[in-house]
């Protein structure tokens, strides 16, 4: 029609007479009218290739309405170019109208529930809303759909059982971890699903047995369920899945022996079985596992010998039986295990001294022999581990510290050195000459060592965490503690120290402002540090490096006064001095103010007699103010800038009828002025979207196609 339209107005213009002007701008303008028409028509035809399919805007649209927090980067005006929305992936087609093939919305804070409409993306390939705090019940439909390849509904709130019927011809990654499902995971995914690589329902609340029908997942390479509460054994059919590179089942309470078949994996490189019920001795069968490089059963109830196999795997990097009770000695073929790195053996039964080979495991960065009953002296080749981080021999029937201590400054890069219960009733060597340059973690309590803080520790300039608590150490307490730049925890508590408290502990910058670098690079976050206390018992610091600042002077001789100053340490978080001869004021001043604090003033401030100031201003306190005791005396000043106190005095409001806060009014007022800007914003957007439509219609610019 177009066309036909301009060669009519082409022919006319050569016809036309040449004096008839008249003629000639008639025929110009429309002329010009039809070339502005083609402008608009070329302009209109580009936007379009950039639109996506109608359904799919639909199921976008349907999407955003269900969730209850606004998808940033989808505009407050919703708009036919979906295919250039945040998170919106569409295919190359140069049709007219493009097709969503990937939803990627991680991270996003979306809120709300997922409509079964989203499931209408009938050409998605890719769906990702992990990570976000969406709820409610899994849309059946969501496990229909047939080009879908990876879907990732992990780190959510959903509830609910897994959906029984599933189908997904095409899906290779299946991840619902960290939601609260519950149920059985009886499933047809694997009886429909074929394709399937990766399978990851961990960190939910599934129980029951693993289905035989898991066996059907042919191509599965990694298989996740741990933090459930999974029981049985193990299905035989498991063992038939030969691609299979990852096997992570802890935290549940799997039972039985370790099937025999484990062999059958032999393209596996990851298998954590770590916090269940299994029992039995390990299997002699690693010889077929020749690409595994992490195995970890710790906390289980394995026994018997080490099995040769295992102790001499050439691949294994990490190897973790912790907490079992398997017996005999250690056995270790180091010399076959190149890349051994991590080995934790600890809380076992294991007996007779260390082996000598250990040395030759040069790659050998963390090393548990806690809670056995290895005994003997530490062997000189020990020296060799020059890739030794983290050492720990606690509770242990280890002796001769001297020599020890000797050998093990040679391991050049250990900064996690943890001794304690073992070398019993020997003496500490206060002044040895030892450098150990790179140690953060030094703790030997519970030895009943005699002695004093031994001067070696001086040169220890990173050191962020000391323990020496639980012996019978005397003398003073050096001042050079206090220049430590990283020290948070310093346990002293438990010996004889006597004299007064060094002024420079208040001036430990790890207790200012809480700096620590833990871990060490490589090392596992579950190696405990064994301590002991005086009635038998031990704690065991798992995530050390997490522990809450601390000084413990407890249960000494010392004397002399309470320095001022210890106010200064604003992170220490536990200071234990009880139980020994000090004197003088403990504190006149306290001074909190312009922190964040948080939570009530506790009432047992009220028998405070010795403050003659108290200042908690400008903090996040709440609750009632105690109205007893010295408080009558502190000013209204001391409790101003805390929105959420009150109480009796006039310049609080009162605890019953306290009314919302400044924030809280402003929080309300600001969601309900988006909301009217919101509402102005789309009314204003329609006026004009159809003052547009109609001066297209009106100026001709909106052609019809003929």
């Amino acid at each position: 029609m177009l066309r036909r339209q301009i060669i009519h107005i082409i022919s006319t213009l050569v016809a036309c007479p040449l004096p008839s002007v008249a003629c000639y701008g008639i025929q110009t303008s429309r002329l010009t009218f039809i070339f502005l028409a083609i402008v608009c028509k070329a302009h209109t035809t580009k936007s379009q290739s950039l639109s996506c399919n109608y359904n799919d805007l639909t199921a976008l649209n349907s999407f955003r309405k269900c969730v209850d927090s606004p998808v940033d980067g989808w505009g407050a005006i919703p708009d036919s170019e979906c295919c250039s929305w945040a998170g919106v992936k569409c295919d190359n087609s140069t049709a007219t109208l493009r097709r969503v093939i990937g939803l990627d919305l991680g991270g996003r804070g979306l809120t709300g529930e997922i409509c079964e409409s989203l499931a209408d993306l009938d050409q998605l390939i890719t769906l990702n809303l992990s990570h976000n705090y969406l709820h409610g019940l899994l849309p059946d439909k969501l496990f229909r759909m047939q080009n879908l390849e990876v879907l990732d509904l992990s780190g959510n709130e959903f509830v609910g059982s897994f959906p029984l019927h599933v189908h997904l011809p095409c899906i290779r990654i299946l991840d619902v971890s960290d939601n609260n499902l519950v149920g059985s995971l009886a499933s047809t995914i694997c009886d429909r699903s074929r394709s399937i690589e990766s399978l990851n329902f961990a960190e939910n609340r599934f129980h029951g047995e693993v289905p035989g029908n898991i066996g059907n997942c042919t191509s599965l390479e990694r298989l996740f369920l741990s933090g459930n509460s999974l029981s049985g054994s193990l299905p035989e059919r498991l063992f038939q899945l030969k691609h299979l590179r990852e096997l992570q089942f802890q935290d549940n309470g799997f039972s039985g022996p370790l099937h025999e078949r484990i062999d059958n994996l032999s393209n596996v490189v990851k298998i954590d079985l770590s916090n269940n019920l299994f029992s039995g001795v390990l299997p002699d069968v690693f010889r077929g596992l020749q690409k595994l490089e992490y195995f970890a059963v710790r906390s289980n109830k394995f026994s018997g010998q080490l099995p040769a196999s295992l102790m001499s795997s050439p691949s294994l990097s990490t190897l973790d039986l912790n907490n079992n009770t398997l017996a005999g000695r250690i056995s270790i073929n180091c010399s076959s295990m190149a890349h051994l790195t991590s080995l934790n053996l600890g809380s076992n039964l294991f007996l007779g001294p260390l082996p000598e080979n250990l040395s030759s495991c040069h790659r050998l960065n963390v090393l548990n022999l806690a809670n056995n009953q290895v005994s003997g002296a530490i062997p000189s080749s020990f020296q060799n581990l020059q890739a030794l981080t983290l050492l720990s021999l606690s509770r242990t029937e280890i002796s001769e510290l001297s020599t020890a201590l000797h050998i093990l400054q040679r391991c050049r890069n250990l900064s996690v050195l943890v001794l304690s219960m073992s070398f019993r009733d020997e003496e500490m060597l206060g002044h040895a000459d030892l450098l150990f340059p790179y140690l953060k973690a030094f703790v030997i309590a519970n030895s009943q060592l005699e002695g004093s803080i031994p001067v070696w520790l001086r040169g220890c300039e990173n050191l962020q965490l000391l323990d020496l608590s639980w012996n019978r150490l005397s003398g003073r307490i050096p001042s050079w503690i206090g220049d430590f730049g990283f020290l948070f925890y310093l346990g002293l508590g438990n010996n004889s120290f006597s004299g007064d408290i060094p002024r420079s502990l208040s001036e430990l910058q790890g207790c200012i402002n809480s700096s620590r670098s833990f871990p060490p690079a490589g090392s596992p976050s579950d190696v405990p540090l064994l301590s002991g206390k005086g009635d038998g018992r031990f704690l065991t610091y798992n995530q050390f490096w997490n522990l809450p600042s601390t000084l413990d002077l407890s249960y000494n001789k010392l004397n002399g006064p309470i320095w001022p100053s210890f106010g200064n340490l604003k992170g220490l978080q536990a200071f234990y001095l009880g139980n020994n001869e000090l004197s003088g004021n403990i504190l006149d001043k306290l001074n909190l103010s312009h922190n964040r604090l948080m939570g009530e003033i506790p009432t047992a401030f009220q028998k405070l007699t010795f403050l003659s100031a108290f200042d908690v201003s400008y903090n996040k306190l709440s609750g009632e103010v105690p109205s007893e005791g010295q408080f009558l005396t502190f000013p209204a000043s001391s409790f101003e800038g805390n929105i959420g106190l009150c109480g009796s005095r006039l310049s609080l409001p009162s605890c019953q009828s306290q009314p919302p806060s400044d924030e809280h009014r402003k929080e309300e007022a600001s969601t309900k002025e988006t909301a009217f800007s919101r509402m102005a914003l789309g009314i204003g957007a329609a006026i004009g979207f159809i003052s547009t439509v109609s001066l297209c219609f009106l100026s001709g610019w909106v052609l019809d196609e003929v």
